[in-house]
């Protein structure tokens, strides 16, 4: 899953960078779902490459003689990227409120987080991958679907964070792409996070990851 190592090991790739530009004129809150192991972190982990600031020296040697390398868009390392990754958490009910705090900073850190690089004015590109993977682990166990609805509904942590992240999009996240394998937990959080849009049925993104 890691684009830089591919590349400069000389990995067999398949190039998917002609999907870039489509993302970008597609929406600037992309939800996209698919299925374990189709490709959706080296996705991520591509467009993290090509968006950092962090990476503009190596732009060259990621990208040259792929689709992208040549015809490159106004946006490429213009953001400071935050990547989380949600398939680190524990599934497990009691526990998952405190791993998202160990492992994300949670609702505070990244409030503060999006608030600074507003006052620096510098402009974010949100990545959240398997952002249900410990909520698809709780829904397995029967006992735990009313304490899942809890969490997405109302007051709830979950919802509470996806709240934050809309509230930065008015701030300074300025993109977000967001991976996960059903599109359950999203649509329960309804107005935590409205402003996204599902491509996962778009026949135009349909060959973006897997063969």
């Amino acid at each position: 899953m890691n684009f830089a190592v591919i590349r400069r090991e000389d990995y067999y790739y398949v190039d998917k960078t002609r999907f870039i530009p489509l993302i970008e004129q597609a929406d600037r809150f992309f939800f996209f779902i698919r299925p374990r192991r189709f490709g959706k972190s080296l996705t991520l982990n591509i467009l993290q490459h090509y968006y950092d600031v962090n990476t503009r020296d190596k732009f060259d040697d990621l990208f040259g003689g792929l689709y992208i390398g040549e015809h490159p868009t106004p946006n490429r390392n213009s953001y400071l990227v935050l990547y989380l990754n949600f398939s680190g958490i524990s599934g497990e009910l009691n526990d998952y409120r405190k791993g998202l705090d160990e492992h994300s900073g949670a609702v505070a850190q990244l409030e503060f987080i999006y608030q600074a690089c507003e006052r620096a004015g510098q402009k974010m590109y949100l990545f959240i991958d398997e952002y249900d993977h410990f909520t698809n682990a709780i829904l397995s166990n029967p006992e735990s679907l009313r304490r899942y609805t809890d969490e997405t509904h109302g007051e709830g942590y979950l919802r509470n964070l996806f709240n934050k992240v809309k509230a930065g999009t008015y701030s300074s996240i300025e993109r977000c792409f967001i991976t996960g394998v059903s599109p359950v937990t999203m649509d329960d959080l309804t107005s935590g996070f409205n402003i996204g849009t599902n491509y996962s049925l778009s026949p135009d993104f349909n060959q973006m990851m897997g063969f």
